[in-house]
């Protein structure tokens, strides 16, 4: 509980400090035609209420109750970002996850060009008007 606290409290202070490199509903579509890697890390239970952005991997980060397992996480988001240059994205259901996430993995881990959707799924893509496809 205590390694937790600290986690978020360290990612916190450095989101506030930080700046997150944001997308808009257009540049994501663009990423994505152009074969960017595009990671869903919310809950199995919020992409079967909204459906994902096609193509999206879905790895979750945070669990019902807060928890999570970064190591764990890193390792899957591996198959995908092979390299800490690689420009990939990443989104929630509001961009709130995704801020800790992407200021996590560009201060703490290395990586070069994380990109968050603005808004996240519900804000900034669905309320757009743009389709989702169901959780398989």
């Amino acid at each position: 509980m205590i390694k937790r606290v600290i986690f978020l409290l360290v990612i916190g202070v450095s989101v506030m400090l930080g700046k997150i490199k944001s997308v808009d509903e257009k540049e994501l579509q663009d990423l994505i035609s152009k074969g960017t890697v595009v990671i869903d890390i919310r809950r199995v239970d919020e992409f079967n209420a909204y459906g994902i952005i096609e193509g999206s991997k879905t790895i979750t980060f945070f669990d019902e109750r807060g928890g999570y397992d970064p190591q764990a996480w890193l390792k899957e988001l591996e198959k995908y970002v092979t390299n800490k240059e690689q420009t990939f994205v990443i989104y929630c259901a509001h961009a709130n996850r995704t801020k800790i996430i992407a200021d996590f993995l560009e201060q703490q881990v290395g990586y070069k060009n994380v990109y968050e959707l603005t808004g996240g799924i519900n804000y900034g893509w669905l309320d757009k008007g743009m389709k989702t496809v169901k959780y398989k």
